[in-house]
């Protein structure tokens, strides 16, 4: 497609979620990148009053950048399709069911593709009965929340009140995770196309926001260093995990490994971030596309 069939783009980034600022951060780069693609890009940041502006501004389709709830969670989707503008990514049902750790590990599971042992935790009373099932250390986190944020380590049933009562501050619903312990792997998608994977080695053991958009230790192994049979076990969750959720256009499927190197599934990120930090495009480099191409191949899949 030629930049100007794309007509004019609205890059919908910010929002009022807890990652907000790492939003602000992926849609100012995106939209730098459509721009130096001669689209006819314009940054939104999403407030109240932005389908207003969607159909005011008589905008043609939507990059959504937005992290976290408002864009990741099938809210944007749907008012989108209500104003008839192609949109980015996934739809509603897939957007909201991935936000959905919980619900989502649910499905999966029934699916037959392998994630951690989890529970919903939804009292104090219930972390003793947990920590003896799932054992320690684990993880706690909100259900709906990405970037890790909420998220703790626990190796005792302090630490999991403590957790559990922090995690509370950003979702009702917290979930108790069996502690993996071995490599961390990402698999981006584009299309239908998995990405080369990406091993993360985190300096602190950990993948947290920190490690994610602050610090510069997390390192990152592309190729992974793997077996090409891991490798392969991967994708196909990867990609078999995506279209159960029924997600589409681009997104990024996260996993831990045990020390057998068996996968399990972490959780799908419709809206992955698009910082210099960031996981989708680091593998589209591999791949050998840069961040320009990156943007357009996934503005080319928008529909409604």
């Amino acid at each position: 497609m030629n930049a100007a069939d794309f007509g004019k783009v609205a890059v919908l980034m910010g929002g009022p979620s807890a990652e907000r600022d790492v939003s602000l951060n992926s849609g100012a780069r995106v939209l730098a990148a459509l721009k130096a693609s001669d689209v006819d890009a314009h940054g939104i940041d999403a407030d109240p009053t932005v389908l207003k502006q969607l159909r005011e501004e008589q905008f043609d389709c939507a990059f959504i950048v937005l992290h976290g709830r408002w864009g990741e969670d099938g809210v944007i989707q749907g008012a989108l399709e209500v104003l008839g503008i192609p949109y980015t990514g996934s739809g509603v049902l897939a957007s909201a069911l991935a936000m959905d750790k919980w619900r989502s590990k649910l499905i999966l599971r029934q699916a037959g593709i392998p994630t951690a042992d989890f529970e919903l935790v939804k009292s104090i009373s219930d972390l003793p009965g947990v920590a003896e099932r799932l054992g320690l250390p684990l993880f706690i986190k909100p259900s709906r929340e990405g970037s890790s944020i909420g998220t703790a380590k626990v190796h005792n049933l302090e630490e999991m009140e403590q957790a559990w009562r922090k995690a509370r501050e950003f979702d009702d619903d917290v979930l108790a995770e069996t502690w993996i312990d071995g490599p961390e792997l990402t698999a981006a998608i584009l299309g239908d196309q998995v990405l080369p994977l990406i091993r993360i080695e985190a300096a602190s053991g950990f993948y947290d926001y920190d490690a994610k958009y602050v610090g510069d230790d997390t390192r990152y192994h592309c190729p992974t260093g793997l077996s090409a049979e891991t490798e392969q076990q991967v994708s196909q969750w990867a990609k078999q995990a995506f279209d159960v959720l029924g997600c589409r256009g681009w997104g990024r499927v996260d996993f831990m490994l045990d020390k057998d190197n068996k996968p399990f599934v972490l959780e799908a990120n419709t809206i992955p971030g698009m910082t210099d930090h960031s996981l989708v495009p680091m593998a589209a480099k591999s791949a050998g596309m840069d961040f320009q191409q990156l943007t357009l191949r996934i503005l080319e899949q928008a529909r409604v």
